[in-house]
């Protein structure tokens, strides 16, 4: 049989997996990287760039990763009763590591095939890998925060399955205020409570990063109860609200023709700030309001192989948006407006269909999951 699935997570796992190729389809477009992808510095070509880019990647796109993460956490916690520490890593990660480690070494050595990538940079890679992702694998940071919560869960899962909704709201409270350390740091002052060179845990350390959604998606599931015309209201104006700052930040700061240093000119974008955290909470509740009894049958499908279509998509998004774009992202083939969704659009479909093939094929979860 079967496990019974929740529609909205289906619907979720849809959108998150397209909003993550809209995110790097937007790149294409303010990255100074040869590869196309955002690196140390970019440059914004011109005004209508600078628009759309902080409409589709931050507007729109940038609540996709928390999505993952609020998605995984309110399915896995807490854990079923009885379950040992030892069963939920043997089970968590046999799901997750074969796929990762494939992608890590397709990463690593399958642009050789169309010289992508030099032999040098290729073993400096594979040397490289046990301690972080290959160079043309950037995406793949996103796994490692994830096998952090997937290490962590059976720890604070006794917790959550005992707190009050009090209890967890004041988690939550340290967190949200944590969303604005990266703010304090980038414009006042790089060290907080206790940073130093020799010391890198600050005072709020434990209560940061992706913890704090972690336990937001326990409190939704568990202890919000608001009505579902509430929950379409606040949620539709806590992402609007969240979206906008993370468009604007954008915008404010990146002035066309400029190099910049990427962090500065995404001082606002990063997962764990109050406009990112916002807007995510907002869109989670959207999300909880669709009351299907049953997805669609290619919703379920597509989202049985978000998985796999995330560790390969940027196999197929580099030479799509390279086409697309064509050297000149001030004037690429289609107005910026159309071709950002387009790039991204081709590469879900293609990335779906090689998935679907694969998963025909005998052993096909330790591929793609």
């Amino acid at each position: 049989m079967e496990k019974e699935r929740i529609v909205f997570v289906d619907y979720i796992r849809v959108i998150a997996c397209f909003m993550v190729m809209m995110v790097h389809a937007s790149e294409n477009f303010y990255g100074a990287d040869p590869s196309g992808l955002a690196g140390n510095v970019s440059m914004l070509a011109n005004e209508s760039n600078r628009f759309w880019v902080a409409f589709y990647d931050g507007g729109l796109s940038r609540v996709a990763v928390p999505l993952f993460i609020i998605v995984s956490a309110f399915l896995l916690v807490p854990m079923k009763y009885g379950t040992t520490m030892t069963q939920f890593y043997k089970h968590r990660f046999m799901r997750i590591m074969p796929p990762f480690i494939t992608f890590l070494l397709l990463y690593t050595f399958l642009p050789l095939l169309w010289g992508g990538m030099s032999w040098e940079q290729s073993v400096k890679d594979f040397t490289l890998l046990p301690f972080n992702f290959p160079s043309m694998g950037g995406h793949l940071w996103f796994m490692y925060p994830l096998i952090s919560l997937y290490i962590i869960i059976p720890v604070v899962s006794p917790w959550l399955e005992k707190s009050s909704a009090k209890d967890e709201l004041i988690f939550i409270s340290l967190f949200v205020f944590t969303t604005f350390i990266p703010f304090i740091r980038r414009f006042i002052t790089p060290d907080l409570w206790g940073e130093c060179f020799w010391n890198n845990f600050s005072a709020f350390w434990y209560c940061s990063g992706y913890l704090g959604y972690l336990v937001v998606a326990h409190y939704i599931r568990v202890h919000l109860s608001w009505s579902r015309s509430k929950r379409l209201k606040i949620g539709l104006l806590a992402f609007i609200a969240g979206a906008a700052f993370t468009t604007w930040s954008f915008w404010f700061m990146g002035v066309p023709g400029k190099i910049i240093e990427t962090p500065m000119l995404e001082w606002a974008w990063e997962f764990c700030t109050p406009n990112v955290l916002l807007a995510t909470f907002g869109i989670f509740l959207l999300f909880t309001c669709i009351n299907q009894p049953k997805a669609p049958r290619f919703i379920t499908e597509l989202s049985k192989l978000s998985f796999g279509m995330y560790l390969m998509h940027l196999f197929f998004l580099a030479p799509i948006a390279s086409w697309f774009v064509n050297g000149n992202p001030a004037n690429p083939m289609l107005p910026v407006w159309i071709v950002i969704p387009v790039i991204a659009i081709l590469t879900f479909i293609c990335c779906f269909v090689t998935s679907k093939l694969v998963s025909y094929i005998p052993g096909s979860k330790y591929l793609i999951g």
